[in-house]
């Protein structure tokens, strides 16, 4: 954001992973937290381009020095704490919700859902959205885009992988992505991606095949199946239960 580099996956760039300033950026500790949450306040109220790194010593109670010990790249270093904090959080909810599906179907519902409802809630990213939005529609266009979406499929296939090959199950999660992205930034009428039984109807027509919507129908009725191909042939796994 701004000049700040916004590095969603850091190995993606070995100069970066084997810098001693790389290590030291991604070493979490509760000072580095509290100062990227008050940043996030600042920013929430008055945007990135307004934050001083007093305001963000006052918000967070502490000196100005403080927040320089901590993040010596100055307010470039704290902005990318603040992503990278937020950038986590993130996919810690998702992994929550999407650890605790039951099935394909189910899986990707939560997981749509619960992106936009933290995409839409996120009040750092509201305001940046209203009033800065060139500090982040670059990072979401362009070869920008792809990373975001191979990030966002690198981390959601494993959860398909319950049920999806591994090619497959990358596939729908770039799809999935893809939707919500995509409507968040361009809302259509009467699409609302907070609503899960409107994202289910999305899942439904966009995302699974009808094949294995009607899979995923009868495991609810017996055994779990597993969908090998996108022509919606199935295996039964032995010994799974829905």
């Amino acid at each position: 954001m701004g000049s700040a580099r916004l590095e969603l996956v850091r190995d993606e760039d070995p100069g970066l992973a084997a810098s001693p300033e790389a290590d030291a950026a991604v070493a979490v500790t509760p000072q580095r937290v509290r100062l990227a949450d008050a940043a996030l306040g600042c920013i929430a109220r008055q945007g990135i381009a307004k934050t001083t790194l007093d305001d963000v010593a006052r918000a967070a109670g502490c000196s100005r020095a403080t927040v320089y010990r901590v993040f010596p790249g100055g307010k470039d270093g704290l902005i990318s704490a603040v992503v990278d904090t937020e950038v986590a959080r993130f996919f810690s909810a998702l992994a929550l919700r999407m650890g605790a599906a039951s099935d394909l179907e189910d899986v990707l519902v939560v997981g749509m859902t619960e992106a936009a409802l933290r995409i839409t809630a996120h009040p750092g990213l509201s305001y940046l959205l209203a009033h800065e939005p060139e500090v982040i529609l670059p990072h979401l266009t362009f070869s920008h885009l792809d990373r975001v979406l191979a990030v966002s499929s690198t981390f959601t296939a494993p959860f398909l992988g319950r049920w999806l090959d591994h090619e497959e199950a990358k596939r729908v999660a770039e799809w999935a992505a893809r939707i919500v992205l995509s409507h968040l930034l361009c809302p259509a009428e009467g699409v609302d991606l907070t609503d899960e039984v409107r994202v289910r109807r999305l899942v439904r027509t966009f995302v699974l095949p009808t094949e294995t919507v009607r899979s995923i129908d009868s495991a609810h009725s017996g055994g779990v199946e597993r969908i090998d191909r996108p022509s919606g042939s199935t295996r039964t796994h032995k010994g799974e239960a829905s």
